[in-house]
């Protein structure tokens, strides 16, 4: 899990959550849920102080953590795509959907982009497949995807919350 990195994560964020579960038996994904929804993401002090408190080895809770598609182990972006690529969206066009999210704005599946406004997921079903291709958004649902209209929303996205944030 590497070591603490005393300093960068204020730890003390957490002393609500462990009280919220103190009374609970095997809170570890409701306490992983909590603390990523603080940081936006899990980094490895968090990790280590969740077993501390719990009683639990680092690696239980990083395995838990790595397990669970839903925990994010390396800091997001402010904005997250997911592109369904499950069978229907597949077929409908979603490698095509990549490729122009890899050429029109530089991030490839996986990545958070440089300015880390935007992190790219590829995830397997959105259960949206009568609206395939289908992509999320920072939660909004956008269906019937195209090369072109996916980057023009997603730009369009970011600058708008740009300026709602300057406002």
């Amino acid at each position: 899990m590497g070591e603490i990195d005393n300093g960068t994560v204020d730890l003390s964020s957490m002393d609500e959550v462990f009280e919220q579960y103190s009374e609970e038996q095997g809170a570890l994904i409701p306490i992983l849920q909590k603390a990523q929804n603080t940081y936006g993401w899990l980094p490895g002090d968090v990790l280590e102080l969740i077993a501390e408190r719990l009683g639990v080895s680092p690696g239980q809770v990083y395995g838990v953590a790595t397990f669970y598609a839903q925990f994010y182990l390396e800091e997001q972006g402010r904005h997250i795509l997911k592109l369904c690529d499950g069978t229907a969206c597949h077929v409908r066009g979603t490698p095509i959907l990549v490729t122009a999210m890899e050429d029109g704005m530089n991030i490839r599946p996986g990545e958070t982009s440089e300015d880390g406004e935007l992190t790219m997921e590829i995830v397997y079903c959105l259960g949206s497949c009568a609206l395939a291709p289908v992509a999320v958004l920072d939660e909004q649902v956008m269906g019937r995807m195209r090369p072109q209209m996916i980057v023009r929303r997603v730009e369009k996205h970011i600058a708008s919350a740009k300026k709602a944030t300057e406002a």
